[in-house]
């Protein structure tokens, strides 16, 4: 019995070790404590511990809005890069025939 135990309690020890390297077990205790130390406990623990450590993150929706709003930024950053190039190439033609007369 105790064979088949004592490689469980090393893989248990190893995965331990693995958590603690990567700062894991840290960052889930800053979150404990944090939620701990709220005044008024939410109703949703997981939920709170989550978005303390920041994997609550923007939803779809708010993200696809985001994506359309730099396609549209793009585009209009585009044109207006090629409405500024044709006005210098304009000045540079009435300079030239300023230059001239």
């Amino acid at each position: 019995m105790t064979s088949t135990y004592r490689p469980n309690e090393s893989k248990r020890e190893e995965f331990r070790r693995y958590l603690e390297k990567g700062g894991v077990i840290d960052a889930i205790t800053r979150a404990l404590v944090a939620l701990y130390e709220e005044a008024e406990k939410p109703n949703n623990a997981a939920e709170f511990v989550r978005r303390f450590m920041g994997a609550a993150g923007p939803d779809s929706a708010e993200t696809e809005s985001l994506k359309n709003e730099v396609m549209v930024l793009k585009e209009k950053l585009d044109e207006t890069t090629r409405e500024n190039e044709m006005l210098k190439e304009r000045l540079q033609k009435y300079e030239n025939s300023e230059k001239g007369q």
